[in-house]
């Protein structure tokens, strides 16, 4: 055992991922001390943001206004409040929040980030398109902008920040502290205390050792709790699964490192902290194995394009709007009361060339490089981008053949495929496949479909051209397996608009403040029960610029 260490400063910020970076730099910005804690060795600054698409929620932004996008501040709070769905005593911050952050996605978020030097790539995608009426959940429009660069682009100048902070001597990073207590005075949060693990090497993501060697106390005159979600953890998850949802699946592949692990939760309920909203959560119906994985159990999910034939596991269809990035939660109930944890894409080569990207940064070294030739050859060349080839290649959900017969018997001869109805599988494609032949069709997919390419951006790079799908030009077969991938924690740590910590009679817990996945990204859950995306890195700049610039002026 190493011997004890003692700090102090000015704040304590528990968690580096991108809220915690934004909140130390604030801090440290407005002339404060700030010691920054995590429990990972240091390659890991940047936390799960760092692995994200870096997609970004913006309203009327030039890049929607270049591709012909009306968009407005009433439209996305229309779009907002009808996705949410608050309906709970609980939901009066998450509603406020919502508010504050539609303003800051309309005007202040990107001139701040350009002014960081973050660029964004051109072609704004459409995610979440919601498929019901006006005032139902779904974004009306494209809102989701990639960050040239993804995750690491974003990352970076708040990472750059805080080690400029640090060699100036405004910021003490001090990695594997992992906080197991918040200290108290008199109901005012102090700083912390926890365990010092033994030094790690591990590559970023990759799962550390929890050896203790020794023990650390750090006195601070507030602290931020920026410590991330749940998605890490299986049965945490279970645990809070929402009856809304049914069961919660027997088997899951987790979209985010291990060390996601929900621990800060129960730590800052014990010191004060009210914990709402934990039930609510965001978890993809999109999710395939990670053919060569960095963390265990490590899954991708698919960001489809809106062609792909969805089937539940026994080959019957969904039923409409629930097609390929049309409503995540909506599926994910759907899908939850079949009675099994997997779900079928079948599609054709040319629709997986066109529509199929992985979430990631590392899924996605185009963008992630900022390689101008790779992105042409990726998005508008022949043939699948290569990190999707490499699943078609070796991933364990893939069957590629050339007719259906021999399709549904690959399919079959996977786990769990064994429930799948063949003749069904092919009712379901065939039918599909005759409402292609004319312009107009009673297939709403068809017709949503035809509708998307009408938006340039889907048209050049995002959506193939109406096809049917067993034509032999347009082959080979692809079919996918589906699991549901863990990922997001929507509610969390109840906070006011200055990013302080509340008590569950509503005050302000002295000297607590909390922001990103913990405080359901702001609040204790500004998302409500759905999400309409690029809202949860954005969520983090918020609410950690919030937390570090309001903690910085109390003390």
């Amino acid at each position: 055992m190493t011997s004890d260490s003692a700090h102090s400063a000015d704040l304590l910020v528990i968690g580096w991922g991108l809220a915690g970076l934004v909140a130390a730099g604030e801090a440290a910005s407005a002339g404060k001390h700030v010691v920054i804690v995590d429990q990972e060795p240091r390659t890991n600054l940047g936390g799960q943001a760092w692995w994200s698409f870096g997609g970004l929620f913006f309203i009327d932004s030039p890049e929607q206004r270049r591709f012909g996008i009306h968009d407005s501040l009433d439209l996305a709070r229309q779009d907002w409040f009808a996705t949410a769905g608050f309906d709970r005593d609980e939901d009066a911050w998450p509603r406020q929040w919502a508010e504050a952050y539609l303003q800051f996605a309309h005007q202040e978020k990107r001139a701040w980030l350009r002014e960081k030097g973050v660029g964004f790539f051109p072609v704004v995608g459409w995610a979440e398109r919601g498929g019901y009426t006006a005032t139902g959940p779904g974004n009306s429009v494209p809102r989701f902008h990639i960050t040239w660069g993804t995750g690491p682009g974003l990352v970076a100048p708040f990472h750059a920040a805080l080690e400029k902070h640090e060699a100036e001597g405004r910021v003490t990073v001090l990695p594997r502290h992992r906080v197991t207590t918040l200290t108290t005075v008199n109901g005012t949060v102090t700083g912390a205390a926890g365990d010092v693990l033994a030094p790690s090497g591990a590559a970023r993501g990759v799962a550390t050792s929890r050896e203790v060697v020794g023990s650390f106390t750090i006195t601070a005159a507030a602290t931020i709790v920026s410590s991330g979600g749940i998605g890490g953890n299986h049965d945490l998850v279970r645990r809070n699964w929402p009856a809304s949802l049914g069961t919660p699946p027997a088997s899951m592949v987790t979209g985010v490192p291990a060390y996601v692990d929900g621990s800060m939760q129960q730590i800052t309920a014990s010191a004060g902290g009210h914990l709402i909203n934990t039930d609510r959560m965001w978890h993809y119906v999109e999710g395939i194995q990670n053919w060569d994985p960095v963390w265990p159990g490590h899954g991708i999910r698919i960001l489809p394009g809106p062609s792909s034939i969805w089937l539940d596991a026994t080959g019957r269809r969904l039923p409409v709007p629930l097609f390929p990035g049309f409503d995540t939660l909506g599926t994910l109930a759907h899908l939850r009361s079949t009675g099994y944890d997997h779900s079928w894409f079948i599609l054709s080569q040319k629709i997986i060339e066109k529509e199929f990207t992985l979430s990631g940064s590392e899924q996605n070294p185009d963008l992630t490089e900022k390689d101008l030739s790779l992105l042409v050859k990726s998005r508008l060349g022949k043939g699948a981008a290569g990190p999707v080839q490499a699943f078609m290649d070796h991933g364990a959900d893939f069957v590629v053949r050339d007719t259906l017969d021999e399709l549904i018997a690959g399919m079959r001869e996977l786990p769990g495929g064994d429930v799948l109805d063949a003749e069904r599988v092919r009712y379901e494609v065939e039918s599909r496949d005759r409402e292609i032949d004319n312009d107009f069709t009673k297939d709403a997919q068809i017709a949503m479909l035809r509708s998307a390419r009408a938006y340039r951006g889907d048209k050049l790079i995002r959506t193939a051209t109406p096809h049917r799908v067993l034509d032999r030009a347009a082959g080979p077969l692809i079919a996918v397996k589906l699991h549901v991938l863990t990922r997001k924690s929507l509610g969390g740590i109840e906070t006011d608009l200055s990013a302080r910590a509340l008590a569950a009679d509503g005050a302000p817990v002295p000297g607590l403040y909390a922001a990103g996945e913990a405080s359901g990204f702001g609040g204790g859950g500004v998302h409500g029960y759905r999400a309409l995306e690029g809202t949860f890195v954005g969520g983090c700049l918020f609410s950690g610029r919030v937390a570090g610039r309001a903690a910085a002026a109390a003390v």
